[in-house]
């Protein structure tokens, strides 16, 4: 099992309480799949400077630009729809790299 670690950048436009709540989930769906979670907390702005060494950008509030990795929004974590395919979007990511 290749146990490397992944670092995910979890980032809201302003409440830091929806992307705790994305961050959370987001560790909890690695340990369930054998992934260790890094996670970079920011805001949106703060994207840029936390890219480095990020598989994924998860956020919780829409963002037009392309930062060159993958970004899955984290809104169903908060709003509770559409969560698994979320989860498989993350996943697929995480593991294809």
């Amino acid at each position: 099992m290749n146990n490397m670690k992944k670092k995910v950048i979890v980032a809201c436009g302003g409440a830091v309480a929806t992307s705790t709540i994305a961050a959370n989930k987001v560790v909890e769906l690695g340990k369930k799949n054998g992934i260790e979670i890094e996670i970079a907390q920011v805001r949106i702005s703060e994207i840029e400077s936390n890219l480095d060494g990020a598989s994924l950008i998860v956020t919780t509030s829409r963002v037009k630009r392309d930062f060159g990795i993958p970004l899955i929004t984290g809104m169903p974590f908060i709003s509770g729809v559409g969560v698994e395919k979320t989860e498989k979007a993350i996943l697929d990511v995480l593991k294809g790299e």
